[in-house]
């Protein structure tokens, strides 16, 4: 059977830990008073015994042996004890109930008492902030769906009347290309607030056409702004609202009022740019637009919130439960030891008055989001809303660890086969397979440096796992369908199998005489993009069709809103730069044709190729620097701007080495040193200060910060100084080692992958450091912006 302690730790909410009871503090403090009573009772013991057995034999049981004297000797070692309690039990019996709790004469009880009452006290607390934000997002998020009820329906209403309206007018063919359909019957068109149809009607059509259009358009506004007004969105700064008095007068439409959609994607940033630039072009003033597209995204935002409350109400329903059996438990040890019966009767009570225990608030809205989801976002279809509000995690098999075991073995034995068929064919000592080498060392040590990349992440998730630090919430993987360590291992296995198969395949073609033996690494690349872009849900195709969202969104820089997956992601890219130079030589070999046409020297020796390879290892830090550049625009965090600037200095220090590269003199080699080195202090001070958090002030861990996850501290002065050397793997550049050209390409291999595990290593405490963040602020659940808002006009 676990012990609740245990079971205790593992069920509560990472994020929320520090506002649980403390459970093993109460439990250190009972243990106190056992020890504290256990010490007592020897003492009286010891000091008793001589009395007891004079008492004993002035009793008169004639001095010899008795088989009641054990018995009596018993009852005489309790009776200090049970004398102590019926004189407590008078004394509190006389003092009368004064709604306090017992003071106990053992100043361990007092303490155990008054540590229970500030972690009630704390718990309580917290529940009730909690429980207020969520009934006020709640109510705030019920009024957004009234809202976008009413302003559908009413978009909807138009599109009915206006489609009458045409059949009546029998609108000939040239008007209808003249003037399209409005957004309710469209949704490339769109509705203005202002009572106006759009610029591009105003320009075009017929009088009579136009008038309609205007007329059409302020009754549309008439009713929306009437619909926001009704559920309580107040304009401010409006020398009026409606004309006359009551409900039933007409609205002055305000100029500020419109949907707010957040600009994270290029097309939403270039509507938003669009309808600024038609706020400045009018003359009357802005307008606020409402047509279909909005109206869905909207929708959308109105249903992410939704789910993110319901998971809110469920983590807070845990967190009362779990609570009140730390409690209950807590209690029973309690007065099991210090049998201080009416004290924990009284706690007891105050526990069960306490409001995370008795309030019912929030099983009322949990059951309310229930049903508004399930009527609006699943077509009444429990199983369809249960899959968003409470996504469950597959089950984990035995499969996955089957089929990791049986392509990691597979893996050996053919890298096994293939080293001794290559040292039987004497490919790396003979210098005539030059080509060999080329086109090999390029196309393998790409696909190799992504299973390391793989497999190290399966490292992280399994840590991450075992510290209780939650990646897909601050990712924003849904749970139902993110990646396990066991998963990554799998790919890793997978796909490190498959390159040792094909490269035992070429091989055999290539001492077969075979003409075509290079088309198999050509073919392992086509087979890999399809494996990608495949459509069929097979090979975890919601991980892949969320890389391809996210490689989408940093090759876009600063265009997209950059999310945590996605400066994350950016990251690890730029520690990947050989594998993109890997990418631009197959690229370049197979996709030209240089394979058939030319040799491979083609791609290696062209200048085009050389200054694409200098582009490509600009490429990852410029994508980051946007990134930051897009935060500082957004958040206004100066420290964007210096996060930006370290990325500028890696390119800097990357240029100067390329420079040196070609034109190898003693000034090329002082400006590598000093620029290199620039850019590495500032990496090595982001590293330790800004990622991972560590040289916080006045800490209580020497160089580190006060809240650690892993016990032991010495791994976390291992780390620095590994990151510390690896990070220092550019001087090789300036050293000039010399050794064979296949020796160089299994140096250059080998610093690729110490860069690799380098970022594997410092992922575990980036995310750390991210989960301690959100552990301080209590952020267990992500918020989503509402759609419909109040703005001020000036």
């Amino acid at each position: 059977m676990v012990k609740f302690s245990r079971e205790y730790d593992a069920s509560i909410i990472p994020e929320w830990k520090p506002a649980f009871v403390d459970y093993k503090g109460l439990k250190k403090l009972i243990k106190k008073i056992k020890v504290a009573r256990r010490d007592a009772d020897d003492s009286s013991a010891g000091d008793s015994s001589p009395e007891t057995a004079a008492g004993v034999e002035s009793v008169g049981y004639g001095g010899g042996f008795s088989m009641l004297d054990p018995v009596r000797a018993l009852a005489a070692r309790f009776a200090p004890r049970v004398q102590a309690t019926s004189v407590r039990a008078c004394e509190d019996e006389e003092s009368g109930d004064s709604g306090e709790f017992v003071r106990s004469t053992d100043k361990h009880e007092r303490e155990f008492l008054e540590k229970a009452d500030e972690e009630l006290e704390k718990v309580n607390t917290f529940y009730a902030a909690q429980e207020a934000e969520l009934l006020g997002r709640g109510e705030a998020l019920i009024d957004q769906l009234r809202i976008l009820a009413d302003v559908k329906r009413i978009l909807d209403d138009h599109a009915a009347t206006r489609h009458a309206r045409g059949s009546l007018l029998g609108r000939s063919r040239s008007m209808r290309a003249v003037a399209p359909p409005s957004p309710a019957l469209s949704n490339s068109g769109r509705y203005l607030l202002s009572g106006l149809a759009t610029p591009q009607s105003m320009s075009d059509g017929s009088v009579e056409l136009q008038q309609a259009q205007m007329t059409e358009g302020a009754a549309v506004a008439d009713e929306v702004m009437a619909a926001l007004e009704r559920n309580g969105v107040s304009f401010v700064g409006l020398p009026g609202k409606k004309e006359g008095s009551g409900r039933g007068g007409r609205l002055q439409l305000p100029s500020t009022v419109r949907i707010d959609i957040p600009a994270s994607n290029p097309g939403r940033a270039a509507l938003k740019v669009w309808e600024e630039l038609v706020n400045v072009l009018r003359k009357d003033g802005a307008a606020a637009f409402v047509h279909r597209k909005k109206v869905q995204h909207a929708e959308k935002n109105i249903r992410d919130a939704f789910m993110a409350l319901y998971r809110g109400l469920e983590l807070l329903k845990k967190f009362s439960s779990l609570n009140v059996k730390a409690f209950t438990k807590i209690l029973k040890k309690f007065v099991k030891v210090s049998e201080q019966q009416r004290a924990t009767d009284l706690f007891s009570q105050k526990s069960k008055r306490s409001s995370f225990s008795t309030s019912n608030k929030v099983l009322q809205l949990s059951d309310e989001v229930e049903s508004l989801f399930l009527k609006n976002f699943a077509g009444n279809d429990r199983m369809v809303a249960m899959k968003y509000l409470n996504p469950q995690r597959p089950k984990n098999t035995h499969m996955i660890t089957f089929l990791v075991g049986l392509f990691t073995g597979t893996f050996v034995s053919l890298f096994i086969i293939y080293a001794i068929l290559a040292h039987v064919s004497g490919i790396f000592a003979s210098a005539g397979n030059t080509a060999y080498m080329e086109i090999v060392y390029h196309v393998f040590s790409m696909f190799a440096l992504i299973s390391l990349h793989c497999f190290l992440y399966g490292c992280n998730l399994f840590m991450w796992k075992s510290t209780r630090i939650n990646q897909n919430f601050i990712f924003d993987f849904a749970p139902n369908t993110a990646l396990t360590h066991r998963d990554a291992f799998l790919m890793s296995a997978s796909i490190m199998c498959t390159v040792v198969t094909a490269l035992v395949i070429n091989l055999f073609l290539r001492n077969a005489g075979a003409s075509y033996a290079n088309a198999v690494p050509g073919g392992l690349i086509v087979l890999s993009a399809g494996l990608l872009f495949c459509p069929f849900n097979v090979f975890y195709r919601s991980t892949r069709y969320c890389f391809m969202r996210i490689m989408r969104n940093i090759i876009f820089s600063p265009f997209y809103k950059v999310l945590m997956a996605d400066f994350f992601m950016a990251d690890q890219l730029t520690s990947q730069i050989p594998l993109l130079r890997h990418m631009e030589f197959a690229a370049c070999y197979f996709m030209a044709g240089s394979f058939r046409a030319n040799p491979y020297e083609t791609c290696t020796n062209s200048q085009q190729y050389k200054h694409l390879a200098y582009a490509i290892s600009f490429l990852p830090y410029y994508w980051r620097a946007m990134q930051c550049l897009r935060r500082y625009f957004e958040e206004h965090d100066i420290n964007q701007l210096a996060n930006a600037g370290k990325y500028v200095s890696a390119m800097v220090a990357a240029a100067v080495r390329f420079k040196y590269s070609a034109t190898p003199t003693p000034f090329w080699v002082w400006l590598v040193l000093i620029s290199s080195s620039g850019a590495t202090v500032y990496q090595l001070y982001w590293d330790f200060v800004k990622d991972w958090g560590f040289f916080t002030p006045k800490s209580k861990n020497l160089w580190l910060r006060d809240g650690l996850i892993l016990k032991n501290k010495f791994t976390y002065y291992i780390s620095m100084m590994l990151n510390l050397v690896l990070r220092l793997a550019w001087t090789e550049s300036v050293m000039k080692i010399r050794v064979s050209k296949n020796e160089t390409r299994l140096l250059d291999f080998s610093l690729a992958s110490l860069e690799i595990i380098r970022r594997g290593h410092w992922n575990f405490y980036r995310l750390e450091n991210e989960h301690l963040n959100n552990v301080g602020k209590f952020r267990a659940v992500k918020t989503v912006p509402l759609p419909f808002r109040e703005l001020e006009t000036d």
